[in-house]
Formats: structure tokens, C-alpha cells, sequence
């Protein structure tokens, strides 16, 4: 009988330009990362949610169709290590073992009173070591976001924005 591989083995280098929406007038903090709940954020847990394309990111940005101010996009280079790729099978089958469906609507859990499966299996992989995630688009497959759960800090990823938000 074949071993399942512990989570370590789905854990990924990740480096390049990622791209951030943002209202334009707080381009200056969009590595601050989030500033309310999202799919793998609580309230009060700093996150920062990058796409690998412009094309990610309008594909992510689709849930957010009543945005009603001025957006840019504001691309990073990052360098990560220690990220668990939720494109593999393998990897989102163990999160869902533990955690439930972290790609399940978070926001009708939130709604319910519950607790989104999306926010246990942070709390899960974090635990696990990772810093962070790969989330595979739910709107665009082959599409791909990156989700830092710490950065800028010794022993974490680095992002520094590069050229001119758009």
C-alpha cells in the first residue's frame, strides 16, 4: 500500500510578478495587503492576494462587480518559498480531508453564522508551515492566485512593487 504524501510534499518555490487590484487611491498600501474578510482571511489576519496574470486578476475581481471606485492594478515581484499548491489534486484533497472545502462559497458560511472551511484550511496549512498558498481560479481555470499569509519579514516571502500601477 502506497504512503500518501504529509503536506511538505505539495510545498513550492514561487517567484515573479504578481499583479493586485486595488482602489486607486490606496495604491501606496496595496502591500498592506487586505483590509477586510476574504476567502482565506479573517478580519484581523493580514493577507495579501496576488494573481500571476492581469487575466487572474479580473477573473478574481468578478465577485466584486458592484465596485463602485476607481481601481488600478499594482504589480509585485515576489519571491516565496514554502507554498502549498492547492493546483494539485493530492494537496486539495488532504485540505479537504481536514478542513472541508476551502473551495466553497466562504461568504453564505460567513452569512450562516459558520465558521468558512476556506479560513480552517488557512489555520491548517499555516500551522503546517506554509506561507502561503496557491488558489486555483474558480472562474478561469488554468488561472492561478497567490496567497501570502506573511511577508516581509525575516524567514518569509519578499514582495516589493515594481513599475506603475495601471
Amino acid at each position: 500500500m502506497k504512503a500518501t504524501p504529509g503536506i511538505e510534499a505539495f510545498l513550492v518555490d514561487v517567484g515573479g510578478t504578481f499583479f493586485r487590484e486595488v482602489d486607486r487611491s490606496r495604491i501606496a498600501e496595496a502591500l498592506a495587503g487586505s483590509r477586510g474578510p476574504g476567502r482565506y482571511s479573517r478580519y484581523d489576519q493580514p493577507t495579501l492576494y496576488l494573481s500571476a496574470s492581469v487575466a487572474g486578476v479580473d477573473a478574481a475581481m468578478r465577485a466584486y462587480s458592484n465596485r463602485r471606485t476607481e481601481r488600478a492594478v499594482v504589480p509585485f515581484e515576489v519571491a516565496a518559498s514554502d507554498v502549498l499548491d492547492l493546483r494539485r489534486p493530492e494537496a486539495l484533497a488532504q485540505v479537504r480531508a481536514k478542513c472541508g472545502d476551502p473551495m466553497g462559497n466562504w461568504r453564505t458560511a460567513l452569512d450562516r453564522g459558520a465558521t468558512p472551511a476556506s479560513w480552517r484550511a488557512r489555520d491548517w496549512i499555516e500551522d503546517m508551515g506554509a506561507a502561503g498558498l496557491i488558489d486555483p481560479s474558480r472562474h478561469a481555470p488554468g488561472l492561478w492566485h497567490l496567497v501570502l499569509f506573511r511577508w516581509n519579514r525575516p524567514d518569509s516571502p519578499t514582495v516589493s512593487p515594481i513599475g506603475e500601477a495601471t
